[in-house]
């Protein structure tokens, strides 16, 4: 039986972080169901890369740059976006930063206010703009990538680990407030998740290896099998779920 509730045609869609790891998974997935991706991450030659690949496969896509620890920056992307498409139907807050790791109480003022700029206060503000444009058309749905580290803080990663914790209840607020505008908000929180972004726990022979062994599933994920859980909140396939926070860890926090 054929369906269409994964069908994004006609849908404009803005991916933070997109050129790598889970958010070119996600950008290419969205464009694969039909979405116009824009494709934002801090420089336009990775953004360009991966619009590129999406356009070779014969989707439609465009890269626009935005360092979203940037206020500046993230005023000018939505005016763009504004400007040249009128609306946003798909907001996914993906870039994020982790310029620490080591114990929480090494953690310096530079650290923590960059982990706090991006992570919390550019994912707020991306929000705001985002939904905005949003109410405007009557509705949209945004994707926030959380973490499990914002239910089990990880070893190390304090700072990121509180953040991602303020994401999820971002997000609640987010979906609590807009819900009256047909404005849809959730979150994805990975799991062990092989990217650049994630490297130093790769790198960590003893982390890793302690990591795996509470994975039910004995392995990490890779970003593709990030994707799918997605494309179902921005979908039609979702559209009584706002709210949630969806945990795709391999059963880690089981």
């Amino acid at each position: 039986m054929s369906t269409d509730l994964f069908d994004l045609t006609g849908k404009v869609a803005l991916v933070t972080g997109a050129s790598r790891g889970i958010g070119e998974s996600i950008a290419h997935l969205l464009a694969e169901q039909g979405a116009h991706v824009i494709v934002s991450s801090r420089k336009l030659e990775g953004c360009q890369a991966v619009a590129d690949a999406i356009k070779d496969k014969g989707g439609k896509a465009e890269a626009l740059p935005c360092h979203i620890g940037d206020m500046e920056q993230i005023s000018s992307c939505f005016a763009s976006i504004r400007e040249k498409h009128g609306r946003l139907d798909i907001l996914v807050n993906n870039a994020a930063t982790n310029p620490f790791f080591g114990n929480i109480l090494e953690t310096d003022l530079g650290a923590f206010q960059k982990t706090v700029d991006v992570n919390i206060r550019g994912y707020f503000f991306m929000s705001v703009e985002g939904g905005k444009l949003m109410r405007e058309q009557g509705g949209g749905a945004i994707v926030n990538t959380a973490s499990i580290n914002g239910l089990q803080p990880g070893i190390g990663q304090g700072i990121y680990s509180i953040t991602k914790a303020a994401v999820i209840n971002m997000t609640k607020a987010f979906a609590k407030e807009c819900a009256q505008y047909n404005i849809r908000c959730n979150a994805l929180l990975p799991g062990l998740t092989k990217t650049a972004f994630a490297g130093a726990l790769f790198t960590h022979d003893e982390i890793y290896k302690t990591a795996i062994s509470m994975i039910p599933m004995h392995r990490h994920a890779e970003p593709q099998e990030m994707a799918g859980t997605v494309l179902y909140l921005v979908s039609d396939a979702s559209t009584y779920t706002t709210g949630e926070c969806i945990v795709v860890d391999g059963g880690m926090t089981i």
